[in-house]
C-alpha cells in the first residue's frame, strides 16, 4: 500500500511529476518534491499539505549530483527513510542531426541520462542499507521506436531503459525493486523545450490528436510503487505509439 511510504519524485513542478506528487500525497505517501522551479514546488508542497498531505519541497537541479544528494538526503532526515525514487525529469528538444544543436543534446544527455544515474546514485546506498526500496526510471516510447528528429532524445530513453535492466540485475538481492515506465504522446510543457519550430509545431499537432492527459501518468506510477510484480514491466501511457513491455 502507498500510505506513509516516502517518495521522492524529480521533475515534479509541472506534468507527469506534479501529477504523481499529488495523487501519491493522496493516497497517504509523504511526498519530497524535487525540480528546479523552486516556486512551483513550494506552491505544489504547501497545496498538497493544505489538503492533509505531506510533502516537502527541495530545489534540485538534476544535472548537479549534489542537489540529487540533497533532494535524497532530506527525505530521510525528513522521514526516516526512502522507499520510491521516481526519476522523472527530462527535456526534449527535438531536432534532425543536421541542424547540429549540439547544446541541446549535451542537455538532454545531462538531464535524461546522467541525471537519472545522479538519482541513482544518491538513493541507493540508503535503499542497500535498508535492505528495501523502488526506484522508478522515465524512459520513453521514443527509447523503444524512432521518430523523426528524435535520434539523440531516443538515445537517451533507450540508455534509461539499458541502465534499469542492468540495475536491476545487480540489486535484486538487496529487495531493491526496478522499474521503467515509458510513456508515448502526453500533455505536457516538454514541446515548449523545442527550438526549431517547424519539429514543435508537428509535434504539437501530433499531440493534439492523440496525447492524453498528465494525470494519466499518477495511475502508472501508483500500480508499481505497491505490486512487486510489476516491477520488471515498462508501461506506455500512450493512445496509439506502441505499448512496449520487453523490460
Amino acid at each position: 500500500m502507498i500510505k506513509d511510504k516516502v517518495v521522492v519524485i524529480t521533475g515534479a513542478s509541472s506534468g507527469m511529476g506534479a501529477a504523481a506528487a499529488r495523487h501519491l500525497a493522496a493516497k497517504g505517501a509523504n511526498v519530497v518534491l524535487g525540480a528546479r522551479r523552486s516556486d512551483r514546488i513550494d506552491a505544489l508542497a504547501a497545496e498538497i499539505t493544505e489538503a492533509g498531505g505531506k510533502a516537502v519541497a527541495v530545489t534540485t537541479d538534476v544535472t548537479r549530483r549534489e542537489d540529487l544528494r540533497t533532494l535524497v538526503d532530506t527525505a530521510v532526515e525528513t522521514y526516516g527513510r526512502i522507499d520510491v525514487l521516481i526519476n522523472n525529469a527530462g527535456v526534449m528538444p527535438l531536432s534532425p542531426l543536421d541542424r547540429l544543436k549540439i547544446d541541446e543534446w549535451d542537455q538532454m544527455i545531462d538531464v535524461n541520462l546522467k541525471g537519472v544515474l545522479y538519482g541513482i546514485a544518491a538513493a541507493l546506498p540508503y535503499m542497500k542499507a535498508q535492505k528495501s526500496g523502488h526506484i522508478i526510471n522515465l524512459s520513453s516510447v521514443a527509447g523503444h521506436k524512432l521518430f523523426g528528429g528524435s535520434a539523440v532524445y531516443s538515445a537517451t530513453k533507450s540508455g534509461v531503459r539499458a541502465l534499469s535492466g542492468g540495475l536491476r540485475e545487480e540489486v535484486a538481492a538487496d529487495n531493491i525493486r526496478v522499474t521503467i515506465i515509458s510513456p508515448g504522446a502526453v500533455k505536457t510543457e516538454l514541446h515548449d523545450h523545442i527550438s526549431e519550430k517547424d519539429i514543435q509545431q508537428a509535434n504539437r499537432e501530433f499531440a493534439a490528436k492523440i496525447a492524453v492527459p498528465a494525470e494519466t501518468f499518477d495511475r502508472l506510477v501508483a500500480s508499481p510503487s505497491v505490486n512487486p510484480r510489476t516491477s520488471a514491466s515498462t508501461r506506455s501511457s500512450s493512445d496509439r505509439r506502441p505499448r512496449n513491455s520487453d523490460i
